[in-house]
């Protein structure tokens, strides 16, 4: 594993066309991200990410999506069954606390079955945001609960279960998305929390998870810490807090490039994020010229960031077996089915 471009791309549609064959043979991408224009059904979708691999030469290389479950599925109906929201799981485990665990990691099971038939080896889940009053419902239900002690217990049973599944979890949106009351996709948002605060309740899910392979950070300014830059061109951000007060020691991965909360080229972004610390970019709508300058920009992973993602990959198991008929009977019993 070496020479390989130190971002994550996109693809236009559901089959790569000649010229992203091109781009991603040249270019080398750690992985591929996939959204619903890519994910028509199973057979389909194994066939783009089967190509993407060839084109890379790569048997191993990171195909990620974001597959949630509630409002954030990019496999759903009529090709694959719908799934819960992580909410859902934090309503079972008030009222049933072993229920609530037991049927997060078999959803995950489930949901990582899927994904792995499709040829896909990475999903962006556990959202480990913290919701509060007033924020903005980008996350909303997609929180497991709404008090980080929930939110750790829902999420290591959830994650627990794609990791099984031969899935690698990539934890989100390091350190925290819960205050924000701005969606990042269209602004900039600005969190003024004091610093005693985000430790107390905003952080500690991503402490829990310190020890995870793969995260990916928040376009959010947190004023305590760097009022001048959003985490993902954060030094202070990366290197102070997410490093050293967090503990994480895994392979970094900026939110997507294109989201309007970053301004400037896409060169630019590219290589701000780049030297903030994070060690891969994320680009995600498929516009070739723009994957043109990210590639450029980005160039090789190198150094920690080569040896992080090499063991990134190297989490990714064999997916185990598992009792598939209490798994669906769990998850029919959360959708009330």
């Amino acid at each position: 594993m070496s020479d390989i471009g130190a971002f994550i791309a996109g693809c236009s549609g559901p089959a790569l066309t000649s010229t992203e064959q091109a781009f991603f043979a040249r270019t080398n991408p750690l992985g591929l991200i996939l959204f619903k224009r890519n994910c028509e059904t199973p057979e389909q979708l194994a066939a783009l990410t089967k190509s993407f691999r060839l084109a890379t030469g790569r048997r191993n290389a990171l195909v990620l999506v974001d597959q949630e479950g509630g409002r954030v599925q990019r496999l759903g109906p009529p090709a694959w069954r719908a799934y819960p929201s992580a909410r859902s799981f934090g309503e079972l485990f008030a009222r049933d606390p072993l229920a609530g665990l037991r049927t997060a990691r078999h959803v995950g099971l489930l949901m990582a079955e899927d994904l792995h038939a499709a040829g896909i080896n990475a999903n962006c889940i556990p959202v480990l945001d913290v919701p509060q009053p007033g924020a903005h419902d980008i996350i909303g239900s997609r929180a497991y609960a709404t008090t980080p002690e929930t939110i750790m217990v829902l999420a290591r049973a959830h994650a627990s279960g794609f990791a099984e599944g031969g899935i690698l979890p990539v934890i989100k949106h390091i350190p925290g998305h819960g205050r924000a009351t701005a969606d990042s996709h269209h602004d900039l948002p600005v969190v003024d929390a004091k610093l005693s605060e985000l430790a107390a309740t905003d952080f500690p899910p991503f402490a829990a998870f310190a020890d995870s392979p793969m995260a990916m950070t928040a376009h959010v300014v947190y004023t305590a810490v760097d009022p001048a830059a959003p985490g993902t061109l954060s030094r202070k951000v990366i290197g102070t807090l997410i490093r050293k007060k967090i503990g994480f020691s895994g392979l970094l991965m900026t939110d997507d490039l294109s989201m309007k909360a970053l301004s400037g080229t896409y060169a630019d972004k590219t290589r701000r994020a780049l030297a903030a610390g994070c060690d891969v970019v994320l680009h995600c709508n498929g516009e070739l010229a723009e994957m043109e300058e990210v590639a450029a920009a980005a160039g090789r992973l190198r150094s920690r960031a080569l040896t992080r993602a090499r063991s990134a990959v190297k989490a990714i198991r064999k997916p185990l077996s598992f009792d598939r008929r209490m798994a669906l009977r769990d998850l029919d019993a959360l959708l009330g089915v």
